[in-house]
């Protein structure tokens, strides 16, 4: 199922909410004051069934002037807007300015809602359309289906919701879940018995239920209690969700709009940006050097001097290369875009992509500065290599692969690499030879497959400590080499993601079964290992009564890790506190006498041949005794 997100955009009291209610069957209005006012202060959000099946999250953002910083967090992750026209007014200039907004965020998919078509004659409402088509010429909303509705009446509603079906099918690419999580907050609260809740709309990647993800930039560690998509608890919510997580660890208070949960590390803190800037036709301001404003990113809001890199000034229509420098920190990726508005008056002037979220302070006009922004635009090297360490998501590729496939020195792949690991977006494993690169959406997701494969074996197999390493290679990552993944399990037991007990791999905090059916035949077995002494009994002898010869495998094999019982032979198990006692006499022998033989022992113990040869084949595996020459003879190891 497509997750998609779709917003409203429209002057106030043009009937964006009573649109989306008449397509839900829900008030996104929560406040009281909007509600007893009548338009829409803070963002809303509910949702809808397309007919095919897919889930529509739909975002009500503010049409008023007053509330715009509220509209462009609200445009965060949108795959498509509905711009709300009232058939009785026509386009007015919040209309303008929302679509000044859109197309500034990068928004494409749009649909034209010719609203409250009931209140007109088809005379006007035909003017209306041709109005609005001459105003959007140009624009990215040129070629923008327009549907005739009344949200009061439900005209034309079965219409609109057939062409967003078409566009959420045919145009609106699904969102990237296997890459790192990121969650801009537009809201954060307390309900009494749960502590924090957050809300927004996930960019990218998954995040699961007890996921340890850190809150930007307050730099705090929070622990996912639980999950809401809709309403409705979920264990793992994906990119293109509306979502609800309640935080652990973290305070309400410090939690503000603007701030990001994404996994710990994947982010750095910043209070400058590297831009490229683009000031709207329509603007009346020309920017220049030093001027203070507001910046709109995500779902922040922070003042912030623009001082312009390689030009005096940038006018109406214009663009250049700016260092915005901001007055609080904040973490943002490269290619995120923003708004920015003039200082006093508030009115929006341009907006643009960030090229480097995490730069030093440049002086202006420095040429070299200039021509490293110019790169970072048209794509850079780090861009490329990404793309080629996606394509190899099952195997893994080598740096010097890399400087194969790029034409790159591998000075400049290593330089790359380190920039896309500081970045999060890469992990890497090195051998003598090599490096082998992933990238981290690839990880995440065998990350997950590789945790679920050891929840079902547990489930199955709940006497064994875990699944062997070895079998979870050939099942799942046979396309690794096992020296590679090696490294990579090695990673995942450092990071506390899985455990590990000899070759058996677990989930954290996993516990074998100990139960009264383990008591039954831990029991029945030691039992008979202790009665038999050193005339050992064969394993498949002793008698457990009915139990699965594989879950009596399985205690078995509990005992012998935990050191309860050895393996003399094939078939043959024994107490471990009596071969520490053979160990022991058979040391004292060797003190007298340099060689000791297999009647000696035979002797020693009171037992057969059969059973002290074997004693004597488990002292040279434990290098206490060593061969001489004959078969029956040892030496000291």
């Amino acid at each position: 199922m497509k997750h998609i997100i779709i917003g409203t955009a429209g002057h106030i009291d043009h009937g964006k909410t009573t649109l989306i209610k008449a397509l839900t069957g829900r008030n996104t209005d929560r406040w009281e004051e909007e509600q007893r006012r009548g338009i829409t202060i803070d963002l809303g959000f509910t949702w809808f069934d397309l007919p095919g099946g897919d889930r529509a999250g739909i975002i009500d953002v503010p049409g008023h002037e007053r509330f715009i910083n509220n509209m462009v967090a609200g445009v965060v992750g949108m795959d498509m807007v509905l711009l709300v026209v009232a058939a009785d007014e026509g386009i007015m200039p919040q209309t303008r300015e929302h679509m000044d907004i859109l197309s500034l965020l990068g928004i494409e998919k749009s649909i034209i809602v010719l609203n409250k078509c009931d209140l007109v004659d088809e005379e006007w409402t035909e003017l209306v359309e041709e109005e609005i088509r001459e105003e959007l010429a140009g624009s990215f909303l040129e070629k923008a289906p327009i549907v005739r509705v009344s949200a009061a009446t439900g005209a034309g509603l079965k219409e609109l919701v057939d062409i967003i079906e078409k566009i959420a099918e045919e145009e609106v690419v699904e969102k990237d879940t296997a890459t790192i999580p990121r969650l801009p907050i537009d809201r954060a609260f307390s309900l009494s018995g749960f502590g924090t809740i957050i809300t927004g709309t996930l960019l990218s990647g998954t995040i699961t239920k007890e996921d340890v993800l850190e809150m930007y930039p307050i730099g705090k560690t929070s622990k996912i209690r639980s999950i809401q998509v809709h309403g409705q608890d979920v264990d793992k919510c994906y990119a293109g969700q509306r979502v609800a997580i309640n935080l652990s660890n973290i305070k309400k208070r410090e939690i503000g709009r603007g701030c990001v949960l994404a996994p710990p590390g994947s982010m750095k803190n910043t209070d400058l940006l590297d831009v490229k800037m683009n000031i709207l036709d329509s603007s009346m301001r020309v920017l220049t050097n030093h001027t203070r404003l507001h910046l709109f990113t995500g779902t922040s809001e922070i003042l912030c001097r623009a001082v312009l890199l390689d030009k005096e000034e940038i006018g109406p229509g214009e663009s250049g290369y700016v260092q915005l420098r901001l007055e609080e920190e904040i973490a943002l990726r490269r290619g995120d875009k923003f708004v920015v508005r003039f200082y006093s008056p508030m009115e929006t002037i341009g907006g643009g992509v960030v090229l480097e979220p995490n730069p030093s302070i440049h002086r202006r006009f420095q040429e070299p500065v200039i021509e490293d922004l110019k790169r970072k635009e048209s794509g850079s090297t780090a861009d490329v290599i990404e793309m080629h360490v996606k394509n190899y998501k099952d195997t893994m590729i080598t740096l010097s692969d890399l400087a194969r496939l790029t034409a790159l020195s591998p000075e400049e792949v290593e330089q790359d690499i380190e920039e896309l690991k500081e970045q999060g977006l890469i992990r890497t494993y090195a051998l003598k030879k090599d490096t082998y690169v992933w990238h981290a959406g690839a990880a995440k997701e065998a990350e997950e497959i590789l945790l679920n494969a050891l929840k079902k074996y547990e489930a199955s197999y709940p006497y064994r400590y875990g699944m062997k390493k070895a079998e979870i290679h050939t099942n799942y990552f046979r396309k690794i080499k096992p020296n590679v993944f090696d490294l990579y399990i090695g990673s995942l037991t450092e990071e506390g993601i899985l455990e590990r007990v000899d070759e058996f791999l677990c989930t954290p905090g996993y516990q074998v079964r100990k139960d009264t059916l383990y008591d039954r035949v831990s029991a029945a077995l030691m039992g008979a290992m202790e009665k038999a002494g050193f005339d050992f009994v064969r394993y498949s002898e002793i008698p457990v009564g009915s139990v699965d010869p594989d879950v009596e495998d399985d205690i078995r094999n509990i005992l012998l890790e935990e050191g309860k019982i050895v393996k003399v032979t094939d078939e043959m198990y024994t107490l471990s506190s009596y071969m520490e006692e053979a160990k022991e006499k058979i040391q004292e022998k060797l003190k007298e006498d340099p060689v000791i033989t297999i009647a000696q022992v035979r002797d020693m113990f009171q037992t057969s041949r059969k059973s002290a040869k074997p004693i004597l084949e488990y002292m040279d595996s434990i290098k206490v005794t060593k061969k001489t020459g004959g078969e029956s003879e040892r030496v000291a190891y």
